[in-house]
């Protein structure tokens, strides 16, 4: 044990007195600020600041239209009206958006009242938003008007077209409604998997990074003349994940000092409200060792059959799938997160840490559910580590020898 603890003690003050430790504790969350920051900024600026030109010849129509949009202060939409126009009008209007006068032209037929038709023309593609703005001001303004056809007057028109906001409420386990926010909670869920993801990927390749260096300095042959082969391990997997924990648990303090403040008040209000329980918190670390564990023994184990660093990262794509997988299902769980596949991945050890915190994230799981997973990840972990401790102790001191499957299997019945 005495020499598990000062390998451990070795590797983990290698890596927090290491320059590549400070500099990602800082950048790392400064970058997923700036992410987050440009994506707000992006989303609420799209489609802003457009001019659109109208062309119809129901005047009435064009005009409620041109209301809709211009009322809009979001948008800041500039909308010019040409009534009535005619076909022979159109090749004229087209090539304003050609040459950019104009950035997009709605072109409304109305020619049969029972089949209306409009088309949005413009230079790019991507017009999503002022696209869906459009579409959404003629179908209220047709609307409008055909009740006034009926003989509804001014006003009760604009009640039967006045809008509602809903309102999202969360019943908690106590059967009490709570106001929830759909958008934090995919941020949080989100946030919590990107961290583990990111945190036990680059944590379990520094196991693996170490283990070639040292494997190709042959400085493990030195190092086994006083420390078991297994005991290396061990200290290495308690040093580099304890160096794991430190990271996050200065990113979590940084983020509780940042949520009292005044400057994240303005963020952590309304629909970007973002609450992370001392549940979720021990939940979270639960994750991110066991997680590390399961990934960090098996790059240990695939490092020692490697010869180089680079004959290494072949293997990473084929061990980041998980993880890719995991986010495909992001949308299913923040949606429907007691659906059968979202049990099922919280359930298998690869993806079970991402998918747990993007279910937090939507709808706490069942307590059974999560001790199912963390029992099953804790299995998962032992037969893992049981493999590539195996492989650790004859790769180590392997060279020249190519790692075939048959000489991987005799490395498992030597050790």
């Amino acid at each position: 044990m005495r020499n598990i603890l000062l390998v451990a003690k070795r590797e983990y003050l290698e890596g927090v007195r290491g320059r590549a430790f400070r500099m990602s504790t800082i950048l790392v969350p400064v970058v997923f600020a700036v992410i987050i920051a440009v994506a707000v900024f992006a989303g609420k600026n799209s489609g802003v600041g457009k001019h659109v030109l109208i062309a119809t010849t129901d005047s009435n129509l064009a005009a409620d239209i041109q209301s809709q949009l211009t009322d809009d202060k979001d948008s800041k939409t500039t909308v010019d009206v040409i009534v009535p126009s005619s076909p022979s009008e159109r090749d004229s209007l087209v090539s304003k958006v050609r040459e950019k006068e104009i950035d997009g032209l709605l072109w409304i037929d109305t020619a049969v009242p029972s089949k209306i038709t409009a088309t949005y023309i413009s230079t790019s593609s991507g017009d999503i938003v002022i696209g869906s703005r459009l579409e959404s001001a003629l179908n209220h303004a047709l609307a409008a008007e055909r009740l006034s056809a009926r003989g509804m007057s001014k006003a009760e028109v604009e009640l039967v077209m006045k809008t509602v906001s809903v309102d999202t409420m969360q019943v908690d386990k106590g059967g009490k409604e709570v106001k929830s926010s759909g958008i934090g909670a995919y941020l949080k869920g989100y946030i919590m998997g990107i961290m583990l993801a990111m945190t036990t990927m680059i944590y379990g390749m520094n196991v693996a990074r170490s283990i070639i260096q040292e494997k190709t300095s042959r400085i493990f042959e030195v190092m086994l003349a006083s420390v078991k082969a297994g005991d290396l391990l061990a200290g290495k997997l308690l040093g580099i994940g304890a160096v794991g924990l430190t990271q996050l648990a200065i990113w979590g303090v940084a983020a509780a000092l940042l949520a009292g403040s005044a400057f994240a008040a303005p963020v952590l209000n309304g629909q970007l409200s973002i609450h992370l329980s001392i549940t979720e918190g021990l939940l979270f670390g639960a994750y991110f060792i066991l997680g590390y564990l399961l990934y960090a023994s098996l790059f240990a184990g695939l490092a020692a059959s490697c010869e180089t660093e680079q004959e290494l990262q072949m293997y990473t794509p084929l061990a980041a799938v998980p993880i890719w997988l995991s986010f495909s299902l992001i949308w299913l769980i923040i949606n429907n997160p007691s659906s059968f596949w979202s049990i099922a991945a919280s359930l298998f050890p690869a993806t079970a840490p991402i998918v747990m915190m993007l279910r937090m994230g939507a709808q706490t799981p069942p307590a059974w559910q999560f001790a199912a997973s963390l029992a099953i990840m804790v299995v998962s972990v032992w037969a893992v580590l049981w493999v590539s401790a195996r492989l650790y102790r004859v790769g180590i001191l392997m060279y020249g020898k190519r790692a075939t499957l048959p000489e991987l299997l005799r490395w498992l019945r030597y050790s």
